[in-house]
This record gives structure tokens, C-alpha cells and sequence, in this order.
């Protein structure tokens, strides 16, 4: 029914329009269409369509920079609906997000922490560039269930590898489970590392959170 308009919201993420996108937001709104599709039919298609060339070597990091910001902008503006869902759910868990040290990519981590947010948890996100400890560290203070880590390149896959060492070493595994992510991160690699899982993508990561916590 909405088909047009959503290829209109994939497109302006694919050209990185911000301004399009953030109109396209909020006519999804005015039209009554829930939040959750306008991001999972419109916009994710867009942010996995660059995400794919990227993997490819046919798109480069300042397109998929900007397809990020644009897929920022149009969340940022479904955000307040989303939460109005959200509120009317239990709170599933909680979860630490963070890109690991040496790597500054966020688009996959964003896409994954807003709808995670929009099934029910708790997120607290630290940003990109972020070292073993200040991960498990505010994981503690939160009381978190789950770390999500991301990582986009194959060089910084192995601080994955790290932050598990660490919690074991530290005693807090099982209790804190790790999920991995990021376009180098494949099933193989999340068992080597002894992760609890990974996903291709930010709904399957919803359902892998969601499985962890026991909520599945």
C-alpha cells in the first residue's frame, strides 16, 4: 500500500538526503503508518542496499557516512512514536552498545540500538571508539544483561575477542551475554571469540537480544 513511499525512504538514504528523509519521517507519520515498518521497509532497505556496495568495494565510507546520518535523522524523528509503543511494553532487559577501540563506524550500531529501544529494552549506547573496560564498566553500573559490540573492520574484529576475555577473566560470564556485530562478523567468528551470538542484521539482533534475556 505505502510501496511508493517507501522506496522514496530507502532512495533518500541510499543518496544520504538528509532533509528528504526526515520528511519522509514524518509523512510516514501523518499517514498513520507504524514506526517499526516505515524503518524496517523503508529505511533499513536503503542503509542495507549501501551497506552491501560498501561490503563489495563499490560504495566508500563518506556515502555510507551519509547514509548513516540520514538514517539518523529520519529515526530521530520516529523516535517519539516508538517510545510511545515502547512505554505501553514491559522493559525486556538491559543492554550496553558500543563500537570497540580503533573503529569509528555507527550506522549498524545506531540502526541496532533504535530497535532494540523500540522492542523493549533498555539501551545505553557509548558511541564509537571504545575500550575493553569502559564497556564492562558501565555494563556493571547499569546492570546490564547484554553487551552489543560492534566492529566494521577486520582489524578491530579481534577487540570482540577482547572484551569476552575480559569478562571471563573478571567472572561475570554467563551472566553478562555479548552479542557481536558488524560486516566482517560472521557466525564462525562469534563462536571462535565464544560470543553468545551475532546477526546479520538490526531485526535479527532484536530476536537474538530477546532469546538471550529469555523473552523469545
Amino acid at each position: 500500500m505505502h510501496e511508493e513511499l517507501y522506496k522514496q525512504m530507502a532512495q533518500s538514504i541510499i543518496d544520504g538526503e538528509k532533509e528528504t528523509a526526515v520528511e519522509l519521517a514524518q509523512k510516514s507519520i501523518e499517514l498513520g503508518i507504524p514506526p517499526l515498518d516505515a524503518i524496517t521497509n523503508g529505511f533499513v532497505v536503503g542503509v542495507n542496499y549501501i551497506g552491501d556496495l560498501f561490503g563489495k568495494g563499490e560504495a566508500f565510507l563518506p556515502e555510507l557516512v551519509m547514509a548513516g546520518e540520514a538514517m539518523k535523522a529520519a529515526v530521530a524523528v520516529l523516535e517519539p512514536e516508538l517510545l510511545k509503543l515502547g512505554e505501553a511494553r514491559e522493559m525486556m532487559g538491559r543492554v550496553v552498545l558500543a563500537t570497540v577501540e580503533g573503529d569509528i563506524h555507527e550506522i549498524g550500531k545506531t540502526l541496532v540500538g533504535t530497535m532494540l529501544s523500540a522492542a523493549g529494552f533498555e539501551v545505553t549506547d557509548l558511541g564509537v571508539d571504545q575500550p575493553a573496560e569502559k564497556i564492562i564498566g558501565k555494563a556493571l553500573e547499569i546492570d546490564a544483561q547484554i553487551i552489543g559490540l560492534s566492529a566494521l573492520l577486520t582489524t578491530t574484529m579481534v577487540r570482540q575477542r577482547e572484551v569476552i576475555e575480559e569478562l571471563d577473566k573478571e567472572g561475570l560470564r554467563p551472566r553478562i551475554k555479548v552479542m557481536v556485530g558488524g560486516a566482517p562478523i560472521t557466525r564462525e567468528w562469534a563462536e571462535k571469540i565464544k560470543a553468545d551470538g551475532t546477526s546479520e542484521d538490526a531485526v535479527g539482533a532484536v530476536q537474538l537480544a530477546k532469546k538471550l534475556v529469555g523473552k523469545e
